[in-house]
């Protein structure tokens, strides 16, 4: 993961409707959800959601999967993890700061 696709990533998760469609999801697992049982789960409208889902999609933090008529959403877990990696892949490595103690 680079910054800029880190970025892209929590950007798309910092609205209050796409997380919650991000953790619904995540809790559906490998299953996914279509279209309709997000909305039934959330009670959001469907333009809404398709909304949400395209900047999810475009994030690749979702896939989206047709089945048919419809459309199988779900967490794209390898991205998600590689988010979370490189958070924290710098995790406790120390830092020093130079500070100027005669002030």
């Amino acid at each position: 993961m680079t910054h800029s696709t880190t970025a892209t990533a929590l950007a798309a998760l910092g609205h209050d409707a796409r997380l919650k469609v991000f953790r619904l999801l995540v809790r559906a697992g490998d299953a996914g959800l279509n279209i309709g049982e997000i909305g039934e789960h959330l009670s959001m409208a469907p333009s809404t959601l398709a909304y949400h889902l395209k900047t999810l999609v475009d994030a690749r933090l979702v896939t989206q999967e047709r089945q048919g008529r419809l459309t199988i959403n779900r967490v794209d877990f390898d991205i998600m993890h590689q988010t979370v990696d490189f958070l924290t892949s710098e995790c406790c490595a120390g830092v020093t700061l130079t500070r100027d103690t005669a002030a």
